[in-house]
């Protein structure tokens, strides 16, 4: 299977302070579906900014969607990142804005129009059991419903690489175990998903799916992710 992602010796530092990511070197198949995994301050965040092309490594090379885009210039990238959906930590919902504006905000900037979005956001509102909070602001949503909300407006475009950091830190049991039937659905029509969780629970609860686990700046390769593992590691994908 072909890769979505390719990452050849890549480090990342924040400003003349020691490497936070060092030689990673690992792929990551379309559509597949990852656990990134590791301790607080182990570099998850970090490397999810990478894939959603928020930062730049300081050195070695990222590859996405077959483009090498480490030097890309800037108005390179808009496209690219209209091609990745990213559910955050916090939600970053826009306050001001209803749950149907929130979702609509990623068609809204693509240039879609409005006749055109209003059956989407209706059907993916619908999708994730907000239908009825259609013209709720966050404020007046509960975690689990803002993360709801998130995720939709993360999905809402299709994309075709999803990341997700900690997107069930927030809820109970039962809504991870439903955000998490989410993510396998839209596994299952082709988005490569990667999830950054503590949650063990998870990762069972999802055959077939891989584990990357970061600790001290950088990756191990329980599942055979690495391109170049030591002699007698891990296969290559």
């Amino acid at each position: 299977m072909s890769a979505i992602v390719e990452f050849d010796s890549v480090g990342l530092r924040y400003g003349t302070g020691a490497e936070v990511l060092r030689d990673l070197d690992f792929r990551l198949a379309k559509g597949g579906f990852y656990f990134l995994t590791g301790p607080s301050g182990a570099g998850k965040t970090s490397l999810l900014q990478l894939l959603y092309l928020a930062r730049r490594p300081t050195r070695g090379r990222i590859q996405l969607f077959g483009q090498d885009l480490t030097d890309a210039p800037r108005d390179f990238l808009p496209d690219f990142r209209r091609r990745i959906g990213v559910v955050f930590q916090d939600f970053r919902l826009i306050r001001h804005l209803s749950t149907f504006d929130n979702v609509a905000l990623p068609l809204r900037i693509a240039g879609t129009s409005e006749a055109e979005l209003e059956g989407p956001v209706r059907e993916m509102l619908a999708w994730v059991g907000l239908a009825d909070r259609a013209s709720a602001r966050p404020p007046t949503l509960s975690g689990g419903e803002q993360q709801r909300v998130a995720i939709a407006r993360a999905v809402i475009s299709q994309p075709e690489l999803l990341v997700a950091d900690e997107p069930t830190g927030n809820v109970d049991a039962e809504m991870a175990i439903r955000l998490l039937h989410l993510f396998t659905a839209l596994n299952r029509l082709g988005t490569t998903i990667v999830v950054a969780t503590h949650d063990i629970s998870l990762i069972a609860r999802t055959p077939g799916a891989q584990l990357i686990r970061i600790e001290k700046g950088t990756v191990s390769d329980p599942t055979g992710l690495l391109k170049n593992p030591p002699a007698g590691g891990a296969r290559v994908p």
